[in-house]
């Protein structure tokens, strides 16, 4: 489908993939709704695509953790411009811990933002959607696949979420609604930075070599492009191909790998 003139809604849009959605679809000439916690960053990034794409850009203050600012944002986007065609959960944390030494609330936390955040913008926007016959699109991840050590909430959530968009398809299946789930593989972002550690804190820098990582603007354009073509699942690295296959087939194996990877961090959680 053409995207010129589409309504859609992006959550944790400030920053990473979300922010590099937001240049993408604007490039397509849909006009843009805009949730984050960085409501200055917000604003500017929307000036910029206004200026320089010529579409309508409007910013939402949005902790998805808050039904209530989810049900604004939602209901933003329909007092702005009427209709509704995409909404795209992208807002998303991660965390790095063993579950053995972490606080609880990390898991809380990163299911609240990661799963809840979703369930929440999906069910206002929803009806509008179902009249658009328009797209929801869930950002995953390969831990959403296959369990990565260390980062047992975030595994949790993403595999909650793509259980929550494959029975929302099922649902809407005569609806003629789209329902897509990305799942990026390690992509060069602030999401390990801002990580939490087992102390409920953000762990400050990344413990992998993000050189090497497909960028955010590479992933957004598969997932730009995944809406105009109405995919169903979007595997986007070759390496998530890969441990995707290998799990399915060869699960013993693939844990072994995947512990093998994840010994090469900086400063290792797994020895």
């Amino acid at each position: 489908m053409s995207l010129k003139g589409k309504v859609v809604i992006i959550t944790g849009a400030s920053s990473g993939i979300g922010k590099a959605c937001a240049e993408e679809f604007a490039k397509q000439g849909a006009n843009l709704v805009l949730g984050a916690r960085q409501y200055v960053a917000l604003c500017e990034i929307g000036q910029q695509l206004e200026t320089q794409y010529g579409v309508r850009v409007v910013a939402v203050a949005c902790d998805v953790t808050q039904e209530d600012h989810c049900r604004t944002l939602i209901g933003q986007a329909k007092l702005t411009f009427g209709k509704i065609d995409v909404l795209v959960n992208n807002a998303g944390i991660s965390m790095r811990a063993l579950f053995k030494d972490l606080d609880l609330n990390v898991l809380r936390q990163v299911m609240d933002i990661n799963f809840w955040g979703t369930v929440y913008c999906t069910k206002y926007a929803l009806p509008d959607i179902i009249t658009s016959q328009g797209s929801i699109v869930g950002v995953s991840s390969i831990a959403g696949y296959k369990g990565l050590p260390g980062r047992t909430g975030y595994s949790a959530s993403k595999f909650a979420m793509q259980g929550f968009m494959e029975s929302l398809r099922v649902e809407n299946l005569k609806n003629n609604v789209h329902v897509m789930v990305a799942c990026p593989g390690f992509t060069a972002s602030n999401i390990r930075n801002v990580a939490l550690n087992k102390n409920n804190e953000q762990q400050g820098e990344t413990s992998m070599d993000e050189g090497k990582m497909m960028s955010a603007d590479e992933v957004a354009k598969i997932i730009v492009k995944g809406v105009e073509k109405r995919k169903r699942d979007l595997i986007i690295t070759g390496q998530g191909k890969l441990t995707v296959w290998l799990s399915r087939w060869f699960p013993a194996l693939t844990d072994k790998l995947v512990y093998n990877h994840f010994t090469k961090e900086k400063d290792p959680l797994l020895k």
